[in-house]
Order: C-alpha cells, then sequence, then structure tokens
C-alpha cells in the first residue's frame, strides 16, 4: 500500500517546485541611465544600440541586453543585486571601450555610461522653405580615429525618425565638407506621401567610417501648414 501512495506524493512535490519557480515574481528594481558625452546625453537611433548588464551568482551566466532610445536614455526591470553594465563592442558610434561599471541595485538605480564619440553634431536648425526643409549644423570631431564619413538629414512622420525610419533623406560625403568649423547645410524636399501633413520632423546626423551607427540631433518638428 506504500507503494500506491508514495509515487502520487513525490508527483504532488515535483509539480509544486515547478509551480513555483514558475510563478516567481517579476522583477521588482528598475535601473535607468543615460549615455553621454561630458554629461550631454547622445542622440541615437531609436534602439539601435545595445549596453549588456551582467550578473555574477547563477549557474547561467548570460547577458541581458538593454536597448538604448533615441535620446540615449535606457531602461530595465531588474531584480535586486550587483551588476556589471558594459558597451557592446562595434555596437555604438563611438570608441570601443573594454572595462565595465560597476551597479548595485536595490530597488532601484540610476547611472550614466560615458563614451567617446567619433563626432558630434552641434548647433542644428531647422527651417521650412516652400517644399524643402533645411538644415544648418555643425560636425564637431571628438575621437580622431575614426575619419569623417558623411552627415545625413532624416525627415519622417514621427517622433522616430532616423536611418531605418524616414520618409525622406539627403547626404552629404566628407570631401564636400571642406571646412568642420563652419556651419553645414543640408536640405531635403518633403515627399508626396507627406505634404498633406501638418508637419514632419527633421534630425540631422554624423557617420564615422567603418561605424554602422551615427550621432544624431534631437529631431525638431517643422510645421508644414
Amino acid at each position: 500500500m506504500k507503494k500506491i501512495f508514495l509515487l502520487p506524493a513525490l508527483a504532488f512535490f515535483v509539480l509544486l517546485a515547478g509551480c513555483e519557480k514558475d510563478n516567481k515574481e517579476a522583477p521588482g528594481a528598475t535601473l535607468t541611465g543615460r549615455v553621454v558625452y561630458q554629461g550631454q546625453q547622445l542622440g541615437l537611433r531609436s534602439n539601435g544600440v545595445q549596453l549588456e548588464l551582467w550578473q555574477k551568482g547563477y549557474q547561467l551566466y548570460t547577458k541581458i541586453p538593454v536597448f538604448v532610445a533615441q535620446d540615449g536614455s535606457f531602461s530595465a526591470k531588474l531584480y535586486d543585486g550587483n551588476y556589471k553594465l558594459t558597451l557592446l563592442k562595434g555596437n555604438g558610434p563611438w570608441a570601443d571601450k573594454t572595462d565595465s561599471l560597476d551597479v548595485q541595485v536595490k530597488g532601484g538605480a540610476q547611472v550614466d555610461v560615458s563614451v567617446d564619440p567619433f563626432f558630434l553634431i552641434k548647433d542644428a536648425s531647422f527651417s521650412r522653405s516652400g517644399t524643402m526643409v533645411n538644415a544648418s549644423f555643425k560636425v564637431q570631431q571628438v575621437n580622431n580615429t575614426k575619419p569623417l564619413e558623411l552627415v545625413r538629414m532624416f525627415i519622417g512622420q514621427t517622433l522616430i525618425t532616423d536611418q531605418t525610419n524616414n520618409a525622406g533623406n539627403a547626404q552629404k560625403l566628407a570631401a564636400a565638407l571642406t571646412d568642420l568649423s563652419q556651419p553645414q547645410t543640408l536640405s531635403v524636399a518633403v515627399p508626396a506621401s507627406l505634404a498633406s501633413k501638418e508637419f514632419v520632423y527633421a534630425r540631422v546626423a554624423v557617420k564615422a567610417v567603418g561605424v554602422a551607427e551615427l550621432v544624431y540631433s534631437a529631431p525638431q518638428k517643422i510645421m508644414l501648414k
């Protein structure tokens, strides 16, 4: 008779343990932060740049990906604990860093991730003239280990406007940017798909040779009507 009742009891406890594992509370702490250069947030492609969080002390030592928003901010839901925050090699428009940032999360935490960008967009301004949206801006070289490849302007219907989310764009190669101490200009014609809209958003960005991601200006709303 003992064998008849032992197996169901064992199965019950295995099932209970599995349920407890499945019903583990979701992470309740929030890590927020910014990707910055000299304390200023960098404009990026929305979710185009990824950071990595690592936490030791577990059987599976795997990364937690953290995607950065277009204004350089990021956030992640985590369990309390000690983490290491690193840049993903070759992912951002800045020089690679091999060191990590120690982050202690207890209920919540805030952290700035300092980077060394190759170039920056400075003093960007936009205007409309008829069917054209015009930009004026400066390009600042910060890290000279990568040469300038191009500057590019984007317009789109939404605030999320970048190299993969746009309705129109224009660019100039480095050869056409002879004096970086002077303001540069770009213009984009409003495409027919946006001609009836009340407004568009515009951004300019700069790209270094051999680097996939760009550094952007903040998006600006341009009224069409």
